[in-house]
């Protein structure tokens, strides 16, 4: 009779710490969690910073991959469907001109936040803000840290305006990332200080807005999509020659043929560095190391 009792006592046991168990399992599932789909790979690490456990994050535009070219699977729309948030870079992107509104077509009920909301933006004739021609206008707002300070913002209240019961936390891990950043952007002063040089060469016209913040000046190979012209090609080189350089940097997502070929000529070097990586603060410091290393 004790033993039929003893395993009782064992069945009721696994049975409460089975449930339990289970109850736990189902409480971390991903479906707790905001779901959030971001366009491009930094803003999606950006996301994740401030929204830590409580999001889970869909890059539409995968690592790798050109937001001027790329176009969603059939998978990636699916998954779209149950997104509760979009969070948009905000700028003349061609990803987002051409598939924002199919995407929004799909998910009727998903919100969507605007991360350049607050950015000073710049045009590629003048600085502009929205009242400025979208064709006229640098979309590659996150290359800069100080822009990179709105947005997190942005992104915090979008979080706390879908999901309020964890609105504190969104905002406090905002403010540490915000500290992070800061951090960043003086260190980024300091490196580039007591440099005489001032002008550096890209292959893609994606670093303006970093280039504002420290007082830099961006030449570039490409511009608008299209395959530089002869003319451009010379002046990028006479352009070298005249303040010395000697480091063209490119972008792995666009071809490298013309760059290669400006380097042979000024007796230079390529260096890679993706603007589109997802890990954004080791991106910004290294690109600033970079410049810190080749500028005079």
């Amino acid at each position: 009779m004790n033993t039929r009792c003893a395993l009782r006592s064992v069945i009721a046991l696994f049975l409460v710490f089975g449930f339990a168990s289970v109850a736990c399992r189902e409480d971390d599932t991903p479906h707790d969690r905001v779901t959030v789909a971001v366009s491009i790979p930094p803003l999606a690490d950006l996301v994740k910073k401030v929204g830590g456990d409580h999001v889970q994050v869909i890059t539409m535009v995968p690592s790798g991959a050109s937001p001027h070219t790329y176009e969603p699977t059939p998978a990636q729309m699916a998954l779209l469907s149950e997104a509760d948030l979009y969070i948009k870079v905000g700028t003349p992107i061609e990803f987002e001109l051409v598939w924002l509104d199919k995407m929004l077509a799909i998910n009727h009920t998903m919100h969507v936040c605007d991360a350049s909301d607050g950015i000073f933006l710049i045009s590629t004739r003048e600085s502009a803000r929205d009242h400025a021609d979208d064709d006229a206008i640098d979309p590659h707002i996150w290359v800069s840290v100080r822009n990179a300070q709105t947005m997190i913002g942005n992104i915090s209240r979008a979080l706390a305006s879908i999901d309020p019961q964890h609105a504190t936390l969104y905002h406090g891990n905002m403010v540490e990332v915000s500290i992070r950043l800061d951090s960043l952007d003086r260190a980024i002063v300091d490196m580039l200080a007591q440099k005489k040089q001032k002008i550096f060469i890209v292959y893609h016209s994606a670093w303006n807005y970093f280039a504002r913040d420290y007082g830099l000046e961006q030449k570039t190979i490409e511009a608008g999509g299209k395959e530089p012209s002869a003319r451009t090609i010379e002046h990028i080189i006479e352009t070298a020659r005249q303040f010395d350089i000697h480091v063209l940097f490119a972008s792995p997502q666009f071809d490298r043929k013309y760059a290669e070929s400006i380097a042979r000529d000024i007796d230079g070097q390529v260096v890679l560095v993706d603007p589109l990586a997802e890990n954004y603060i080791d991106t910004i410091r290294t690109f600033a190391a970079m410049l810190a290393r080749y500028l005079e």
